[in-house]
């Protein structure tokens, strides 16, 4: 061949590989297509593969078309107990018809810009409806599907379906921050307060009923103990009156013996008395009458004086 005809060969060939350049394309698994004439739209290929097109007249352009994240710089809105709190919040959303989407919005861009002033309108309605303890309880997944419900019904205009838009953190001012903890502080030391004081007064409850029936308990031991004691005394006078009634002069003289034993116990006991009295009696006659004069052992001057 001659090198003429190998230039109008790589020629051709060079044409042919612009020309199937600009009328083929390829869709990805993770993408939607949108083919247009002459800016005008035409078609929609959501199904992956090699497709063609018209060369120099028709152009396409790919969305993705998994789940997106969208997230918004954190901005302060008021809850309706007028707290102020910097919210910071994602969005997940994905595109469900790239004809509306070119049509409306045109670019990822465009709608993350719709989008950040539909959370943060949303954002602001309800928050301003619920309290700041609402939104730190249970019921602040039922405020995230509120937003959601909101932002997905007015985000259906731009060709997308709004999957999930979530409270990621829901926080004080930082100039808020100090004196609310200083209140919060202030009420659960008067909270604590109450509690010790009702605590002393329950104590103080329980410890006079104790107290009384204490008071009873002991009393009734105390009766039970002197009943018990009259009765014992009662049976020994019996039984001594009973031994007396046997033989008087020996009950008579056992209990004079334990007089003695009890008076004369101590090392150092001295009694002055008059020895013509009953209670020497046993001294000089062992038949228990009582004597007419002084003991042998007995000095003039100190009568009946008996030192153990």
């Amino acid at each position: 061949m001659s090198r003429r005809g190998l230039i109008v060969a790589a020629i051709l060939l060079i044409a042919a590989a612009i020309l199937a350049s600009s009328s083929l394309f390829i869709v990805d698994q993770t993408e939607q297509a949108l083919v247009l004439q002459l800016g005008q739209p035409r078609r929609v290929i959501r199904t992956p593969g090699l497709w063609a097109k018209r060369p120099f007249i028709e152009n396409v352009i790919f969305y993705d078309k998994r789940l997106l994240d969208f997230e918004p710089p954190p901005e302060e809105v008021i809850a309706s107990d007028q707290k102020r709190l910097v919210v910071d919040t994602y969005t997940r959303y994905r595109i469900t018809d790239p004809l509306l989407f070119y049509q409306t919005v045109a670019s990822e861009a465009a709608v993350r810009a719709r989008l950040n002033a539909l959370v943060s309108g949303s954002l602001r309605r309800v928050i301003g409806n619920v309290t700041l303890s609402a939104l730190l309880s249970a019921q602040r997944a039922e405020i995230m599907h509120q937003i959601r419900d909101e932002v997905r019904a007015q985000a259906k205009a731009f060709g997308i379906d709004v999957i999930d838009v979530r409270i990621r953190r829901a926080d004080l001012p930082p100039e808020n921050s100090q004196a609310i903890y200083a209140r919060m502080e202030s009420e659960r030391q008067q909270q604590a307060a109450q509690y010790r004081a009702e605590g002393a007064e329950a104590a103080q409850t329980v410890r006079a009923k104790a107290d009384r029936e204490r008071t009873v308990i002991l009393a009734e031991a105390q009766r039970q103990a002197q009943i018990a004691r009259g009765e014992g005394d009662a049976k020994a006078t019996a039984i001594y009156a009973q031994a007396y009634d046997q033989d008087k002069d020996f009950f008579a003289f056992y209990r004079s013996m334990q007089a003695y034993r009890d008076a004369f116990s101590g090392n150092t006991t001295a009694f002055v008395l008059a020895p013509e009295g009953s209670f020497f009696r046993f001294f000089d006659n062992p038949a228990g009458a009582p004597g007419k004069s002084l003991p042998p052992t007995a000095k003039p001057g100190v009568q009946g004086a008996v030192t153990r």
